[in-house]
Formats: structure tokens, sequence, C-alpha cells
């Protein structure tokens, strides 16, 4: 890769903006100025970006941080245009493309109706993780600074709790205006993730680790209130565990506030409670058995022998 001239790169740059209203030589000229800046030391056999499936040039940032200061105006001040080339962009392919796209996303005004469709479209599609950032912040900072309504009713979409697989991106798209809030947004952003601290799985512990340092920074006092309330009444172990593991991460003061309900309870072993038999048994009655009577033959009977002397006596008289 040259030694990067900078009179020279804003003169590309420039040049490169002029064709923001044909894509297609756009995108010609873009390649260009892309593998002109490869970083060949960096590039991989496959040029494929790490723990991504994207293809990449290894162009250094500042080559992209000044071709985005050259479309800057021309994406705000044409909405149309811009999304129009964003798809281009997108369709390439390359990271560096894709990192692009999300930039314009992100000058198009909130009111654009293609806008959401396009990020939610796209956050589904990707697996690389700087263009998923990307997505999440950069293409939404005009939502978030200039309709923070519309920018809160996207993140409790996000996190709702049906759709735990989606909290991920929510809590990443929500941190950045945690920065930049003021103390009217705060409440409602305190509401939305208190949940979802309390029942986050720990695939997602570091998202939930980011959002409590955010938080923290904006306001120490309701978010120490707001996650000791969380441990004192949860009834899942796993909320306690999660938190202990990533609170090595949070300020110390947080650490120290959160100490005692963080540490492991003791097994408590409970000693075994002799049992009071409280039955009182009836004392068993033993019947004796009948003697049986003796059977008499007929013949030995008594009145059999009777009748049988009277009958006689009728004969001889």
């Amino acid at each position: 890769m040259p030694a990067i001239d900078l009179a020279r790169l804003r003169k590309q740059a420039a040049r490169l903006a002029d064709f923001f209203f044909l894509p297609d030589e756009f995108m010609k000229h873009l390649r260009e100025i892309l593998d002109f800046y490869v970083n060949y030391t960096l590039r991989t056999k496959e040029n494929i970006s790490p723990g991504s499936n994207l293809k990449t040039y290894r162009t250094p940032p500042a080559v992209l941080t000044h071709i985005e200061n050259e479309l800057k105006n021309n994406a705000e001040a044409n909405p149309h245009f811009a999304l129009e080339l964003a798809d281009v962009l997108w369709d390439e392919g390359a990271l560096e493309t894709r990192l692009l796209a999300a930039f314009l996303l992100g000058r198009i005004p909130p009111q654009e109706e293609r806008l959401l469709p396009r990020i939610t479209a796209w956050t589904q599609q990707i697996r690389d993780p700087n263009v998923r950032s990307a997505l999440l912040t950069t293409s939404l900072s005009r939502m978030r600074k200039e309709t923070p309504n519309q920018f809160l009713a996207l993140v409790r979409e996000y996190l709702h709790p049906e759709r735990s697989r989606s909290w991920s991106n929510g809590i990443q798209a929500l941190i950045p205006m945690i920065g930049e809030t003021n103390d009217k947004n705060l409440p409602a952003i305190l509401d939305i993730v208190e949940p979802i601290i309390e029942e986050a799985p720990s695939t997602i512990q570091n998202d939930i680790s980011d959002l409590i340092v955010a938080l923290y920074r904006a306001s120490a006092n309701e978010t120490t209130f707001m996650l000791k309330h969380i441990l004192q009444e949860t009834e899942s172990q796993m909320t306690v565990v999660t938190m202990r593991r990533i609170s090595s991460n949070f300020p110390p003061t947080l650490q120290s506030e959160l100490k005692d309900l963080l540490r492991p309870q003791p097994l408590t072993v409970s000693k075994p409670v002799e049992e009071i038999n409280d039955f009182v048994e009836e004392p068993v009655v033993i019947k004796k058995k009948e003697r049986k009577k003796k059977e008499v033959p007929a013949s030995k009977d008594a009145k059999t022998i009777t009748r049988k002397k009277a009958v006689k006596k009728v004969k001889d008289g």
C-alpha cells in the first residue's frame, strides 16, 4: 500500500463524489480507489474479513472517512439518490462498500419511509460485527437525534419480551442514545431495559455489561437503584450469576454498591426433623374362638327316641 498522501486522497474523494448521481460510474471509480489503497501486508489469500463472510480490500479507515466526508452534503440534500446509491453499495457485498451504505442511510431523514425497512432487512442479513454495528448506530443517527420518540419505539420492538433474538440489536442501538440523552429520556430508557437486564440470557452478557456501564455514566444514582431493585426482587439465580460474571467491568463505585447482593450465598443444610408420632394406637382385643357344638346323630336325638317309644305303645295297645 502506498503511503497516504492526504492532499491526493482529498482530490480522489472529491472526484468520486461527482458521480454521486450515477451509481454505476460511482462504483467503477470507488473500486479504483479501494484497489489503490489496498494494504497487501494485511490481505489474506481469501480476502475475507475476520469473523465475517465479506470480502475486503483491507483499506485503511482514513480512506473511507474522506469519502464519507465528501458524500455527506449530497446525501443529506438528495435522500432519494442517497438511498439508491446505498442499495448499489450494499449489493456489491464488500466490507468497505457495505460500511459506506450504512453511512449513507444515516444521512437520510428519519421521515423517509423506506429507511427502516432497509435497516431491518440488512441487519438480518449481515453477520459481520462491524457492519452490524454501523447499521444499528451510524444508520440510525439522525432518527436518534431528530425523532427520539420514533427511535425509542423502534428500540422497544427490538427489545420485545418475545423477541429475545433481537435483544442484542436493541441494546447496541440504544447505547449511543444513552450517551447523548438528557434527563427527559432517561426514565423511559430505564423502563425499557430493566426487564431485559433481569431476563437476559448469558449469550448477550457482554451487551448487558456495555449497557450498564453506559447507563451508570449517564446517571449513577438511578442505575444503582435499578440494579439493586433487580437483584433484590429477582427469582432467577441466573440473573445474579450473570451480574456477578460481568461486574468486573463495572466502575469500582458500582461494584462496591452491589458487592453484598452479588456475593455467593452459602448452601443451607437443613437439619433432619424428628417425627412426632401423635397416632394413638387402640388396644388390640383378641376374640376367643367359639367352640363348635358337637353334632349328635339323628338316631340318638332325644326327641327322636321319645317319638319312637310313643309309637310302640300304640301298637301294643
